[in-house]
């Protein structure tokens, strides 16, 4: 396998521009994760910035081995697309369940009942 010095210079400045992309996405989703205060406003952060971040990055490394190795490499579009099925599925279940979780323990103040969508009934 050869290094990137043996790319060229078109693909070298496109996987650059993707993993930088790719970083800086994720590292807005982490700085969403560390900043926001309740749990229902961090799980925005990486729900919706892993799915791109990862796509910059996997698309990097599919044009990087394949230009390197003068072959179609079509192992990261799998991954990618199972990351592009999952991402939001999971994120979804997990803020689902942290509804459910609140309303069974009657926190009103949780985040659960905002927009007005549940109510808490108070038998």
């Amino acid at each position: 396998m050869t290094g990137i010095e043996h790319l060229p210079d078109w693909a070298a400045l496109l996987v650059s521009l993707l993993l930088i992309l790719g970083a800086s996405i994720i590292l807005i989703g982490a700085l969403g994760l560390v900043r926001l205060r309740t749990f229902y406003q961090r799980i925005h952060g990486p729900a919706i910035t892993v799915t791109l971040g990862a796509g910059s990055l996997l698309i990097a490394s599919m044009l990087y081995f394949t230009v390197a190795q003068s072959r179609p490499v079509v192992h990261e579009i799998i991954i990618t697309v199972f990351v592009l099925l999952t991402a939001p599925v999971v994120s979804m279940m997990i803020m689902r369940a942290a509804v459910y979780r609140d309303l069974r323990a009657k926190k009103g103040d949780a985040g659960a009942t905002a927009g007005e969508v549940y109510t808490i009934s108070r038998e």
